[in-house]
């Protein structure tokens, strides 16, 4: 997935193979919750769904929309907001920020079967629910949203829950149903405080099938030239198709190995001890 509203970096992306295009259409007390902090708020519109479904050809289109919520003073309720989404073209519709399985049902129903459902469990309520709410029929997948779960723990760094064992046990669980999961962002394969080839590792050896191409792998608001940017996408997506390719092809041992090579470096970044 790649989260841009830009149409012309979106047929840059697809083309170089990424697999979804995400729009963020998220506002609501995502301020008050990542405050201060360097996190994308993007703000995303029906409008946007609509140029960029216009612009692609076979990627699909997701769209985050707010967590369930009532109509405000200038804002469509939930269910308006996602009848707007799938009437401008969303293939996927991603649900945030949810703690109960009320919302996840209300979710699903608003739905209705007209686009796909895709979960994003980042609080400790929802995960603390995963069993009850796996028992809801109409999801289609869920992505474990590292970012805010580890503030809401008190973590220094999002990947101490793939270092704990936290994503292992929620991925396995999910998987049991049936149900397709995903976690975090990726940067490039070199880049970020934990490099990528190793996050992308961790998700070939825990069965992941989707993660976020964050922001650090191409920030189209600093690049702004397109052959750039096309330089940037080709290079970066097949460097992490090649590694994934080489990764599914793997042992255990070598899978094993990496995993013990990324709790050692979370414990150095966060300063913390968890048992490798």
């Amino acid at each position: 997935m790649y989260i841009t509203n830009k149409p012309a970096v979106a047929e840059i992306a697809e083309q170089a193979g990424v697999d979804w295009i995400f729009l963020d259409m998220e506002f609501i007390g995502k301020d008050a919750r990542q405050g201060g902090l360097d996190t994308v708020q993007n703000h995303h519109t029906v409008k946007d769904i609509a140029n960029i479904k216009a612009a692609v050809k076979k990627a699909k289109v997701l769209v985050r929309v707010n967590p369930i919520h009532e109509a405000l003073l200038d804002y469509p309720s939930s269910k308006d907001e996602i009848d707007a989404s799938i009437e401008a073209g969303a293939d996927i519709l991603m649900l945030p920020f949810f703690k109960t399985v009320d919302e996840v049902k209300d979710f699903i129903k608003y739905v209705d079967g007209r686009a796909k459902t895709l979960l994003l469990m980042e609080t400790v309520e929802a995960a603390n629910l995963v069993d009850e709410i796996l028992e809801v029929s109409g999801i289609d997948m869920i992505h474990l949203g590292l970012n805010d779960m580890h503030l809401e723990l008190g973590m220094k760094f999002m990947f101490e829950l793939l270092a704990n064992g936290a994503v292992e046990k929620l991925g396995n669980k999910i998987k049991s149903k049936g149900i397709p999961f995903g976690f975090g962002g990726i940067a490039t394969l070199d880049g970020g405080a934990l490099p990528g080839s190793m996050v992308l590792k961790e998700h070939v050896r825990l069965g992941s099938s989707m993660v976020i191409v964050s922001r650090t792998f191409c920030n189209t608001d600093i690049v702004t030239d397109l052959n750039e940017v096309k330089s940037i996408f080709d290079k970066g997506i097949s460097g992490l198709r090649a590694l994934e390719k080489e990764a599914s092809k793997a042992d255990a041992a070598y899978l094993e190995e990496n995993r013990k090579a990324v709790v050692a470096a979370v414990n150095k970044i966060a300063g913390t001890n968890y048992t490798i």
